[in-house]
């Protein structure tokens, strides 16, 4: 790996050869998270934006010298990345913009965004010859971790909050991972998976703590920006909870800026639900984010519910280096979003999804957003996650099915 040139600490900035360290700055215990530093003129020399106009391989594989992987890497055989893109023209009208797409990651082997992180995960696991990858998560994570282990009979522990969606406790059961349900929050789960990781030496997945798991995420910026033919958008909406897709996006853009393949750095959006809003906090009052509390997060977004956001440094950078900003939305707001987004342009999204174009809407309300400018909206999860949600989310806007008898005349007067 040689285009890697090493592991810098976000905090106090020393920088580790990727040999040196397993995960995180041992100077500031487990917040000491590290970014991957690339040596990008050799980078530009192994790939051009020519060799991928000619490439193939439609997954997030076909940037792979862009990503802290061996050339030679197996790498799992799933499907991950080159999900689409949606000009939503009809949508774009009725929002008061001229320029909008809609990023459906919904469409992923495990239907989230962070199958493009547990891809990298997997890959890195079996470099290290790891017996055991675990992960805590709200669902996501552990779904996505959970499919492409089972692609690669790959053993691995997941640790949910036992309020986690049925659908998304579903798919771990269907493809064989070690469920633990833990009494407690998504913070109380990845508490005790980090000691469990601790404990008996397992691969550790954790967003916020392996640095590796931004480097997957990245590759949506690299997408949206090669569909869009390298022309960058203006500004990118991202539901955020944990902090690390937002890191991702943000490290994506960072390496075409510093590849030359766009010339400017979109504009990153934050959006939180209202009651899990502890990145919003620390930037509106200009907290330290690294010493605030945590929060006591609740809403029906359980994606993005965090009450301490393990990826915050990362998080922080990618709005208040893009002079984007942090919104908040109400949880009615969230699942107003669902339907519209949905009949809007087709994409049925779970709530963490909805959320980003809910804070669409707010932030053209708010005039943060231009009609002339040109924005993308990314779905991280797909509706099915969460079919309660849906559903509610249905009966707020008055949606409801009709029941008929089986013959004309009755669906004549059920119609009329």
């Amino acid at each position: 790996m040689n285009h890697v040139l090493n592991l810098k600490c976000l905090i106090c900035g020393k920088e580790y050869g990727v040999d040196e360290i397993e995960y995180v700055c041992p100077d500031h215990g487990n917040e000491g998270i590290v970014d991957v530093q690339y040596d990008y003129d050799l980078i530009g020399r192994r790939l051009s934006q020519g060799d991928l106009l000619h490439s193939t391989n439609h997954t997030i594989w076909r940037y792979k010298p862009l990503l802290p992987v061996q050339p030679d890497a197996a790498v799992p055989p799933l499907t991950v990345g080159w999900t689409p893109l949606y000009r939503t023209a009809r949508l774009a009208a009725e929002s008061g913009l001229k320029h909008l797409w809609v990023k459906d990651d919904g469409r992923l082997p495990t239907a989230s965004f962070k199958d493009r992180a547990s891809a990298i995960a997997v890959v890195k696991a079996q470099e290290q010859q790891a017996g055991v990858i675990a992960v805590a998560s709200t669902g996501n994570a552990a779904a996505a971790l959970s499919g492409l282990c089972a692609a690669v009979k790959q053993p691995n522990v997941i640790f949910v909050p036992e309020t986690a969606p049925q659908a998304k406790i579903a798919q771990l059961l269907v493809f064989g991972s070690t469920v633990l349900l833990v009494e407690g929050t998504y913070d109380d789960a990845f508490e005790l998976c980090m000691q469990a990781v601790a404990e008996y030496g397992w691969y550790n997945r954790n967003t916020g703590y392996n640095p590796y798991m931004t480097e997957g995420k990245k590759t949506v910026s690299y997408e949206i920006c090669e569909q869009l033919g390298w022309h960058a958008p203006d500004r990118i909406f991202v539901s955020v909870g944990d902090g690390c897709i937002i890191g991702g996006v943000h490290k994506g853009l960072k390496d075409l800026l510093a590849l030359g393949w766009i010339d400017h750095m979109p504009k990153l959006m934050g959006i939180q639900a209202e009651g899990s809003a502890d990145m919003h906090q620390a930037w509106q009052n200009g907290e330290n984010i690294l010493t605030k509390p945590p929060i006591a997060a609740r809403t029906i977004a359980d994606s993005i519910s965090a009450g301490l956001p393990r990826d915050r440094l990362k998080a922080l950078a990618a709005v208040t280096e893009t002079n984007g900003a942090y919104l908040t939305v109400t949880d009615n707001q969230i699942l107003a979003a669902i339907p519209t987004l949905a009949r809007g342009c087709g994409v049925f999204a779970e709530p963490a999804g909805a959320t980003a174009y809910a804070g669409l809407l707010k932030a053209i309300e708010q005039g943060l957003v231009s009609p002339d400018e040109r924005v993308v909206v990314i779905n991280t999860g797909n509706g099915l996650k969460d079919v309660a949600g849906a559903m509610k989310a249905v009966e707020q806007v008055g949606t409801q099915p009709r029941r008929v008898a089986p013959d004309l005349e009755n669906l004549k007067r059920v119609i009329g």
